[in-house]
């Protein structure tokens, strides 16, 4: 069963538009999702492999891929018996505009507002 992230921006929380563009903003990340975009489903192990990257380091990054909900993950057992990860890559669409942005923004939570 596969979910999807079909929503405009203006039907988020400026709290969730914070999440989605913070999991977003980083390089490693991004190849990770166009890893499992191009190859599918695969478990971390393989997935460290194949972008020269440490496992706890991607597992980091998937987790707050995870938490956006632009992955999503399983657990399963292969034939020796061994659990393997599996992430896969979530359908979604993002589209923004500024008048999302000022909509998000009224919705902020005090504890994501910070001064620079």
């Amino acid at each position: 069963m596969k979910s999807t992230i079909r929503k405009s921006l203006s039907a988020f929380s400026g709290d969730r538009l914070l999440q989605l563009l913070t999991a977003l903003d980083n390089p490693h990340r991004l190849r990770i999702l166009a890893a499992l975009h191009g190859q599918g489903r695969n478990y971390i192990s393989q997935l460290a492999r194949d972008l020269g990257i440490s496992r706890p380091l991607l597992h980091l990054h998937l987790q707050k891929l995870e938490e956006a909900g632009l992955v999503r993950s399983a657990r399963e057992l292969s034939e020796d018996g061994k659990a393997l990860n599996y992430f896969e890559l979530v359908d979604f669409s993002l589209s923004l505009n500024p008048q999302m942005i000022a909509e998000a923004v009224q919705s902020l939570s005090a504890s994501t507002t910070k001064s620079d």
